[in-house]
């Protein structure tokens, strides 16, 4: 598929969009004193499906490998955020969960950057309505 301009452009301003979200979130993140790492672990934990998060759905989730993910752990608990508890049905399995200090601190992080994603809400629909009109137009396919 060639891009023509307006492909390159939308494309631009996306990335753009998320760039400077991203920037916020890192800022954000650090006037709570945790890393952008840390704050995403914190997410992930508070908002799994079931009751019970191992060591490796955070590193899955995380896209980490397992290793990483019981350092980034390690740092966690250092901090006070997060705790690890053996299972009471697999002996294999380490269970994470929130401490109230980590859930004070997810919450407020999380609603600092709902506000920063509203915040980039209208760069990011502009560009990604240019770029899913540029490709539904005939001979958007073409090489």
């Amino acid at each position: 598929m060639s891009l023509d301009s307006e492909r390159y452009q939308s494309l631009a301003g996306f990335r753009l969009a998320l760039r400077r979200f991203m920037a916020a979130a890192e800022a954000i993140s650090r006037t709570a004193g945790v890393t952008q790492q840390q704050y995403q672990a914190l997410l992930a934990i508070k908002t799994w499906a079931s009751p019970d998060m191992t060591m490796g759905d955070l590193a899955e989730e995380l896209l980490l490998t397992h290793h990483a993910a019981v350092q980034l752990m390690n740092r966690m608990s250092v901090a006070g955020l997060a705790e690890r508890a053996p299972s009471e049905t697999d002996r294999r399995a380490v269970l994470l969960k929130l401490t109230p200090a980590g859930e004070a601190v997810v919450d407020k992080l999380a609603a600092l950057h709902l506000q920063e994603v509203l915040r980039q809400e209208p760069q990011l629909t502009r560009s990604l309505r240019r770029l899913k009109r540029s490709s539904a137009e005939p001979g958007a396919d073409e090489s």
